[in-house]
């Protein structure tokens, strides 16, 4: 479970090739409930993570998104991919305040990182 004040999410990954997933995020902790779903195609530890990508908000529009990891030795650079197969659902899922929740899950795993690195 990951959380922070205003958001709790809920992850029950399985990181196996054609592995299943479902994220189940509750903004102010009990609201509005909005789910995520999606399926591990490929899982290549530690350069690649390729899965797609379903918002219970847009049902039946699944995009596949891909991760890649660089090892630059004190850091690692992450370029995450997204392809939809409509550029009406690209810009769905862009008006639907998206980017701005992954940039905050970027910022709060840049934190964790900062701490652990620390101890």
């Amino acid at each position: 479970m990951v959380g922070s004040s205003r958001h709790e999410c809920r992850r029950r990954p399985d990181e196996r090739r054609a592995g299943r997933e479902l994220a189940v995020r509750d903004p102010q902790l009990g609201r509005q409930r909005t789910g995520f779903r999606g399926t591990y195609r490929e899982v290549t530890p530690p350069e690649r993570i390729v899965q797609t990508f379903e918002w219970e908000g847009m049902p039946g529009h699944v995009s596949v998104e891909t991760a890649t990891f660089e090892d630059f030795g004190d850091r690692t650079k992450v370029t995450t991919t997204s392809i939809f197969h409509t550029t009406e659902e690209r810009d769905g899922m862009l008006g639907s305040g998206m980017e701005r929740g992954l940039n905050e899950t970027y910022a709060r795993l840049d934190e964790l990182l900062a701490r652990l690195a620390a101890n």
